[in-house]
């Protein structure tokens, strides 16, 4: 058993009473009570023009494809350095992924390389906001602009950070967020889909109840509901929004706390990038840190498979991170060929250390005496 796990959810108090009370209400399939606070406070607060609470960022991704269409020979463009699901979601519907590298210093999508890749099939940009980091995305949205395109945010590890004084979500014309109980506000799974386009705003709620007009018959907004379009089910148990909303009620203080650990962290690990054993994370100006992880970058991935296990014997579960998809068992035979250096590195040497909101100050003593111990030998 490790000593110091990679993650622990953390309770906030009320999960279990509002779990309770969903129940006792009698009403816990999905778009119940705890979920329409969801949807309000994301809806208040980021200001997103309609939010649809779902049972994963995965299927939020899902509903992304289908709004925007994505049909058999579409492209998207997307990073190479992100989970398989970025990808995933615009496959199932047919599009080919043209996948983009990353920054040399930083993983997110290198804003500066997209354009030579969009075509006459190109349709939508996905952009990959990496530990809550946000990517370039006045150059991004140009660029969709520009060639009219549609904008993504996948923001699964982006709650409460922001580019520029703009929450992220709130940019792209649709967004998705994840409540996976590694993020740091969960429901041990779960997502969310924003939308920020009026054209998708009645389509989404129809996608996300299995392509039928439900939502607007008990609304009574129309007479009688039917199947109206394609979708599926989509939406979450309110027992997950129950759950959920006991955190985004503790949203403030969750957020403290994980900067605190972040900071912790960075601070301690500035030797040993002076030292030159391996690299912090960049913030860019135009960005904030939401505290969602802390890595550093090994250079070489030799020294990133021997730091693992020097601390796998220390009884600390650090993990590696994304396999960059282009070289993915299923995508390397249809990926065009492109060598995409700096997505390579990344797969091959970011290390991701534990954290989670019970953290303590003695336990990342502990990481960083052991990472220090692992280079200085």
């Amino acid at each position: 058993m490790n000593k110091i796990p990679f993650n622990k959810p953390y309770l906030s108090g009320n999960e279990l009473d509002y779990i309770a009370l969903a129940v006792k209400d009698g009403k816990t399939s999905g778009n119940q009570l705890f979920s329409k606070k969801v949807h309000d406070f994301f809806n208040q607060n980021y200001s997103f023009k309609k939010s649809l609470f779902t049972t994963s960022c995965t299927d939020a991704l899902e509903m992304s494809a289908i709004l925007i269409n994505i049909c058999k020979g579409d492209e998207v463009i997307m990073p190479s350095y992100t989970f398989v699901s970025t990808a995933n979601a615009f496959v199932l519907r047919g599009a080919k992924i043209v996948f983009a590298d990353s920054y040399d210093n930083q993983p997110n999508i290198n804003a500066d390389n997209i354009e030579p890749l969009i075509t006459s099939k190109t349709k939508a940009i996905v952009v990959v906001h990496y530990a809550g980091v946000a990517c370039d995305m006045d150059k991004i949205s140009a660029l969709c602009k520009k060639y009219n395109l549609y904008l993504i945010e996948d923001a699964a590890q982006a709650i409460e950070s922001y580019y520029k004084n703009k929450p992220l979500g709130s940019i792209g014309d649709i967004s998705t967020f994840s409540f996976h109980e590694t993020k740091n506000i969960s429901c041990g799974e779960g997502g969310l889909l924003a939308i920020n386009n009026d054209k998708f705003l009645e389509r989404s709620e129809i996608i996300w109840e299995k392509g039928t007009n439900r939502s607007a018959f008990f609304r009574g907004e129309v007479n009688k509901y039917g199947w109206v379009d394609i979708g599926s089910s989509y939406l979450a148990s309110d027992i997950l929004a129950a759950y959920l909303y006991a955190q985004i009620e503790n949203i403030d203080k969750i957020q403290k706390r994980r900067s605190k650990i972040w900071n912790i962290y960075s601070e301690l690990f500035k030797e040993g990038e002076k030292n030159g054993w391996y690299d912090l994370p960049v913030i860019p100006a135009y960005a904030t840190n939401n505290g969602h992880m802390f890595y550093i970058v090994c250079k070489s991935g030799l020294d990133r498979q021997n730091l693992l296990s020097h601390l796998k014997q220390n009884k600390i579960h650090a993990v590696f991170h994304y396999l960059a998809l282009h070289k993915s068992d299923y995508y390397i035979g249809k990926h065009d060929g492109r060598i995409l250096p700096n997505a390579d590195k990344y797969t091959e040497r970011l290390v991701r250390f534990p954290f989670f909101y019970e953290l303590e100050h003695h336990q990342i003593i502990s990481i960083y005496k052991a990472v220090s111990e692992f280079f200085k030998k």
